[in-house]
């Protein structure tokens, strides 16, 4: 049984994950939580003042830990071309967004519902991604493989303006169409027709 001595928001958070998984975000309550970590819902109250607020740092440590993360290890991995690393990091983007939306629906549509309403989370999670997006045009741009005369965070911004349709919620679902891999990789020769060097 938990008490307030050892529960974290750490283990709230684990809590509240798992009960949204089960019920869904639209008919979990606090007290499905504090239930399943057998103290008072006033004790989560303590750690969380609303709802609504456990629901932002749940959808926050998810957008942390399933998608920051990941393509973070892209970031730190070293590619010999910088046109592959940024490719692969868009794609696995895209693709951690389409796995969430089938495979994670309940976790998925807190995270959609969030984006809405929660604008301060998620423009950290946005500067985080436009920032890695940034690190890779750079490298290009070192390497010779990129050729751009505006400031790489301006650029970066744009690129992940420029395939929201494939990883931005509103578009979940056009993921699953016929055409949406052949529309990506078109839309990848374009931005790539821009930011390769001339040979």
């Amino acid at each position: 049984m938990a008490n307030d001595q050892v529960l974290t928001k750490e283990a709230i958070l684990d809590a509240a994950e798992q009960v949204l998984r089960r019920y869904g975000p639209d008919k979990t309550s606090v007290v499905d939580i504090a239930k399943a970590l057998q103290v008072s819902h006033g004790t989560l109250y303590r750690h969380f003042p609303s709802k609504t607020a456990l629901r932002e740092a749940v959808t926050e440590r998810w957008l942390q830990q399933s998608v920051a993360e990941p393509l973070s290890a892209i970031i730190e991995k070293q590619h010999s071309d910088a046109d592959e690393a940024l490719h692969m990091w868009l794609k696995t983007l895209i693709e951690i967004k389409r796995s969430a939306s089938l495979n994670d629906p309940e976790m998925f549509a807190m995270y959609a519902a969030v984006t809405l309403d929660a604008t301060a989370i998620i423009a950290e999670h946005i500067d985080s991604l436009t920032g890695q997006i940034e690190v890779l045009l750079e490298r290009g741009k070192v390497s010779g493989a990129f050729r751009y005369d505006q400031p790489a965070d301006r650029l970066a911004r744009a690129v992940f303006s420029a395939t929201a349709k494939f990883h931005h919620p509103a578009h979940a679902a056009e993921w699953t169409g016929e055409s949406a891999d052949e529309e990506f990789g078109s839309l990848w020769k374009l931005l790539l027709s821009g930011l390769a060097s001339s040979k």
